[in-house]
Order: structure tokens, then sequence, then C-alpha cells
């Protein structure tokens, strides 16, 4: 999500950086593109008028055209405004100061709000809380099973009514006894997963309504798919205005959606985004922080989110022993494959160059290259060899190649690019590990 938008800003604002001196004249010819830009991102007129004149006001004032670099002065215009319409600053859940928190999920039918709960689930039970997952959406038992499929897989508990009603009522019911069971059983967090339907209706609401006053929670979140775009916007005021929300929870964010959700429905209902599902997978939930996500929106990547994901994916144990191996030549293929798997756990290789700075140039350079698919195959040649050659790359001799090719099935010439790589992979590592690192890296990359 968001690519272009990012693609189209960085090209703007880095007109306006190369300017040596900025007139209101120039300001105004980029803000026609910038106002240009976010309207083909979907994001809301009024929203955009507002923004370009917040921008303008700023940009001409004597503090930036009479500065040394009035175009990065401009840079950071943009960027304060961009995180004021999506919050300030993070906004993360409201716990109970007496457990459980109640947690009510709502949302519409196809928006992934079951699968959202699991997540969810999953984020607080790798900090060491208690949840309990609600099945309260009695009239879709599919809902039910698979709410019972992510809690067995999470081993995180579910209350679920074997013979439930499909009532307002009994809808009710489900949730204060899911509650009240979180309440005696000493859990940290319940989740109910409510009903859903394909648009907003006064039956829905009305049972949400009956729901929040029965029990009284201490969130209610809205998941909302960011593929709907406008959609997204008009459905969470709908929601708010009936029911009341606490905040918002966008999903399918990995997808090519064009933004204007994200960048629109705060500053429209007033609720912030607390979480972004970036992806199918339960550990796909990432916490909304608005100045990281004008970052990446600017081009200026987001290194702190990428470094949470690492050291959520390596402990500290594992980064030292595997920089003492790098440092001392004892990397092996081994150790290549274990890196690459800890790599693919941080997500997408796309999701990972979209944190990093410039990371829409390296994109478009590998525009239609698939890289996902080039690590399993990389990983299948290395599954394929023996632990000795796995270990001593240097007894890999032709034979040995035809070997491993046959049982990855690729090819030896893959398998030739493949050592080339690894052997380029430890040098660098090296480079940037040892002393001199800085400069050992440039030498080395100019040979590459």
């Amino acid at each position: 999500m968001l690519d272009q938008l990012s693609d189209k800003f960085e090209k703007i604002l880095k007109k306006l950086r190369g300017t040596g001196v900025l007139t209101e004249e120039n300001i105004a010819e980029a803000l026609k593109e910038v106002r240009l830009a976010l309207l083909e991102a979907d994001v809301n007129y009024k929203i955009v008028k507002d923004f370009v004149e917040r921008v303008r006001q700023k940009a001409i004032g004597q503090e930036v055209l009479h500065s040394l670099t009035p175009g990065h002065h401009v840079v950071k215009v943009v960027w304060d405004e961009l995180r004021a319409i999506m919050g300030q600053e993070r906004a993360g859940l409201s716990l109970a100061s007496k457990p459980p928190t109640v947690v009510m999920m709502v949302g519409l039918q196809g928006s992934g709000k079951t699968t959202t709960c699991g997540k969810l689930a999953k984020l607080f039970k790798q900090q060491g809380k208690r949840v309990l997952l609600v099945a309260a959406d009695p009239r879709r038992p599919a809902a039910g099973d698979q709410l019972a499929s992510i809690g067995r897989d999470l081993e995180v508990d579910l209350h679920r009514l074997d013979h439930p009603g499909t009532a307002q009522d009994d809808v009710v019911r489900i949730c204060r006894a899911g509650v009240e069971r979180g309440r005696e059983q000493g859990f940290d967090l319940v989740v109910l997963d409510t009903g859903g339907r394909l648009h907003v209706d006064d039956e829905l609401m009305n049972e949400l309504v009956a729901v929040k006053s029965a029990v009284q929670p201490n969130e209610v979140l809205l998941v909302a798919d960011a593929m709907t775009g406008q959609d997204a916007v008009t459905m969470a005021t709908q929601f708010d205005q009936r029911v009341g929300l606490s905040g918002i929870i966008l999903t399918k964010v990995e997808g090519d959606a064009r933004g204007g959700a994200l960048l629109s429905i705060r500053a429209v209902t007033g609720k912030p985004v607390k979480f972004l599902g970036v992806g199918e997978k339960l550990d796909a939930l990432e916490l909304f922080h608005p100045d990281r996500m004008a970052s990446r929106i600017l081009g200026m990547g987001d290194v702190l989110t990428l470094i949470e994901k690492a050291q959520e994916t390596f402990t500290r144990e594992q980064a030292e022993e595997a920089q003492q191996r790098l440092t001392s030549d004892t990397f092996t293929l081994e150790d290549f494959r274990s890196q690459l798997g800890q790599v693919n756990k941080l997500g997408s290789l796309e999701q990972i160059l979209g944190m990093l700075p410039g990371g829409q140039k390296l994109k478009d350079a590998m525009a239609g290259q698939v890289p996902e698919r080039e690590l399993k195959r990389v990983m299948a040649m290395i599954d394929s060899m023996t632990l000795r050659e796995r270990r001593d790359h240097t007894v890999i001799n032709g034979s040995r190649k035809k070997r491993i090719a046959r049982g990855s099935g690729t090819n030896v010439t893959e398998v030739n690019r493949l050592i080339k790589q690894f052997l380029s992979a430890r040098k660098i590592a090296k480079a940037m590990t040892g002393t001199g690192g800085r400069r050992q890296l440039a030498q080395l990359l100019r040979s590459m």
C-alpha cells in the first residue's frame, strides 16, 4: 500500500530539495502535484484541500523561504502535516486497571474481523497475557469454527456456547458470560468477536449497542478493509455514530490499496488507527505509528519498526553468535540458510524494503522479480546439500553440484550463483562488522 503515493511524493519533494531558491510560485506548483497525488490515492477531497492549504501557509513563511535549505524545510512541513492528519502520537489499547480488559471487535463481513481477533490474541499472548476469545456471532457457525481453529493454533482459550440462539438477547448472553468467565478465571484480555453483515443495517447496530451496554468494553475497535478506500471511511463514520468507537484496525494494507482510507479515516471520524493488518498470518499485525507512516510515505523508510521486528525475531544471543562466526570466517552455508529463514520471519522482502530509506528505488529495480520465490529456491538448494557440504562449501565439486541441482529442481548455473552469493554475503557482513567496515564495504560494493 502507498507505494504509488510514496513514489510521487519522493519525486515532488526531490525537485523542491534541488531548488536553490524557493518562491511562492514554485511552492504553489509543487502543491498542485501534491494535491493531485493525494486525490489519486483516494484521499477525501476536503482533507486534501485543508492539507494543501496548511502546507502552503507554513511553506511560504519567512523562516522557510529564507533558510539555508528551504527545500528540506518544506519536506519537514509536509511530514508534520501528514503525521497530523493520521494522528500525532501512537494510540495503544486502553488496558483496564483491574483485569480483564474487554475488547469488542466490530465490522462487516469480509473485513478480516475474526482473523484480526486471532492476531490481537497472539500479540498479547507474546507479551505474557492470558487471552480469552469469545465467539459472539451465532448466526455464522463458520465464524465460530474459524475462531476455534485459531484458538487451537495459538493455544488460547475459547468461550463458545454449544447450542446458542441467534436473537439479540442470545448474543448479549454469550458476551456477558464470556466476560464473566474472563473475570472469574483471571484472564488479562477478553476479545469479543461480534457479528457482521454484508452492509450496515439497523439489526446489526442495535445488537452491537446492546452488547456494548451489557459488558461495558474498554475498547470498541472497528476492523475495516483498507482496500475499500473511502467506503471504509463512510462505514467507520456510521459505526462510530451508532455504536461509538474507540479506535480502528485497518486490514489488507499489504495489498495494492491506494491509501485513501488510512489518510482520511482519522480526520473524518476523529478516531485513531491503532493497528494495521499487514498479511494473512497471525503475526501480521503492527502497531500504527503516524510519524513512522509519514516517513514511509515520503520515502524516508521506517527503520524503527524494522528494528522492532528484528528484535522479536532474533535473540541477542543469536545475533552475537552470528557476528562472532562472521568475523572469524566460520560462517557456513548452514548459517546462511538459518539467517535467510530468520529474515523470512520479518515479513515479505517487499515489506522490508518499504521500511528502508530509498527502498522504493530498490523495489523499482526489482520490478518483475519475485524475491520470495528466489529465496525458496536458494533454501531448497542448501537443503539438498549434505551436512558436510553445508559446513564446508569448498568440497562442492562438479558432480556434487549436479546432484544438488537435481535434488532442488534447479540447475548447476543456479548452484554456482548461490555459492557466489554466499561468498559475497560473507565478505559484506565481515566488512560491516570488522574494523574500518564502512571503507571496506564501499570498496567491496564498487568491485561487485
